[in-house]
């Protein structure tokens, strides 16, 4: 997502190098939304896929997000799940990625007028007919997880989930962990609020998403950026950095849990696949999470309007 105007200016040879360098190191799944930029993320990744090595692009998984409605100048007029509209949100997904099939499909928020099962089904159909591989879900709460996998077998289930993002432990995980279905976590940086690379004084762009973020504000931002630097000192400890700690936790909170990196650098690649070396004892993860609590974080992860969309916050 990052790669395409959201968090302000991305460049594009830079973000190709960097998704070539994660398929040259191991990373076989590339997720998007085909409203990431209104398509541009798509064919970044189509780009990028054309110009990699054969054994890399066959080896590499698409995760595509779908149903947000955009405007002409950016904004988003809301989610459209009719079996219709997924058929052709999916049609001009393959043709920009360039592929014929995609591995994972997803409808990025439900669509309060159309019962998912509606949704739900048109994927099915999809996957019957060859152009899609699994139905995932995206920021779905408990309720609907079962509902949509009791009309189709479900892989996954993509939602943000990181130190300061917890509310999934409480009924959704649970649920998931009944049902065999997996978690795709998003934000496992919290947007680079984590990282250890965010200061108090950075500026932001008018079209960069942090600037309308609650965490990101006044004294949210200075109390959460606190919680970071209690993290910098376990890291140290641990010869790490605080990006690599937190990707480490994500990585030790089950092997189900595939955490999703939105590096845009080479550079920032590199240190997240550091987590990898980063093991994490009971004693490790016990400091962890006295230094940030669950529900430790000052803010919404969204602001008030998206935050009512979430199914996953009903």
């Amino acid at each position: 997502m990052g790669m395409s105007p959201i968090y302000g200016h991305a460049d594009r040879g830079e973000s190709i190098a960097t998704i070539h360098a994660a398929l040259d190191a191991g990373v076989t799944l590339l997720d998007t939304g085909d409203f990431y930029g209104m398509g541009h993320n798509e064919m970044l990744i189509g780009e990028a896929l054309r110009s990699a090595p054969a054994a890399a692009r066959e080896r590499a998984l698409t995760s595509v997000k779908f149903g947000a409605l955009r405007t002409v100048d950016g904004g988003f007029s809301g989610i459209d799940g009719r079996p219709a509209a997924v058929k052709n949100f999916v049609a001009y997904s393959l043709q920009r990625l360039g592929v014929d099939h995609i591995d994972v499909y997803r409808i990025a928020r439900v669509d309060p007028a159309v019962p998912v099962e509606e949704t739900v089904g048109a994927i099915a159909e999809l996957v019957d007919s060859g152009y899609v591989r699994h139905i995932g879900l995206s920021e779905v709460g408990a309720e609907t997880i079962r509902r949509a996998a009791a009309t189709a077998p479900i892989v996954d289930l993509q939602i943000e989930y990181s130190l300061i993002s917890r509310g999934i432990e409480r009924e959704i995980l649970p649920t998931l962990r009944e049902l065999g279905i997996g978690v795709t976590a998003y934000g496992v940086l919290s947007r680079g609020l984590i990282s250890g690379h965010w200061s108090p004084d950075r500026k932001v762009a008018a079209n960069d998403f942090r600037a309308h973020s609650p965490r990101f504000s006044g004294d949210n931002l200075r109390h959460n950026l606190g919680l970071v630097e209690t993290l910098r000192e376990i890291a140290r400890e641990r010869e790490a950095s605080v990006a690599q700690l937190a990707i480490a936790w994500v990585l030790a909170r089950g092997e189900e849990i595939v955490p999703l990196v939105g590096a845009r650098t080479r550079e920032r690649l590199g240190e997240a696949l550091g987590a990898l070396d980063v093991t994490l004892d009971a004693d490790d993860l016990a400091a962890i999470e006295r230094a940030v609590p669950a529900d430790a974080a000052a803010g919404d992860r969204y602001g008030a309007e998206q935050m009512a969309m979430l199914d996953s916050e009903k």
